[in-house]
């Protein structure tokens, strides 16, 4: 009886923490009032975005929210990030024909969190074009992905 219990409950157990991980979720309060972000949104969205044909500027997203943005001067800032999304998890996104937009937010990640103000989180355009199977972020920075 207890091996029965074991095998049906390990699976159970396991397929909780993995959603409760996938969907991390964080409330982060902007110049135009509070959000939700995370860094799940069922594509590879992490990784190293970069202008056509350049190695830098980058933009790095990692996995754990955190990465680099990196401006045209090449003068690079370590940022936290998160997609935006409702407060259970699921992503905010409008859909198009062949694409999908979303909302990137991003902020200096020495920004004091004790003293962290509205203004420190800053929101970026980011897309997903399925047909190229392309990530952009602000329209010029991109990514190749597989599905």
């Amino acid at each position: 009886m207890t091996k029965l219990v074991t095998v049906f409950m390990l699976p159970l157990i396991l397929f909780f923490a993995t959603v409760n991980a996938q969907n991390k979720v964080k409330k982060i309060t902007t110049k135009d009032g509070i959000h939700y972000i995370t860094t799940n949104i069922d594509y590879p969205i992490t990784g190293t975005y970069l202008f056509e044909g350049l190695t830098e500027p980058i933009v790095q997203l990692d996995p754990d929210g955190t990465g680099v943005f990196q401006v045209l001067d090449l003068s690079k800032t370590t940022i936290l990030w998160g997609m935006e999304c409702f407060e259970n998890g699921t992503p905010k996104y409008e859909k198009g024909f062949n694409y999908a937009v979303y909302t990137l937010w991003y902020k200096n990640k020495e920004t004091n969190s004790e003293m962290e103000t509205s203004e420190d989180w800053v929101n970026a355009h980011f897309s997903i074009h399925f047909q190229k199977k392309k990530m952009f972020i602000l329209g010029d920075r991109s990514k190749d992905y597989v599905e």
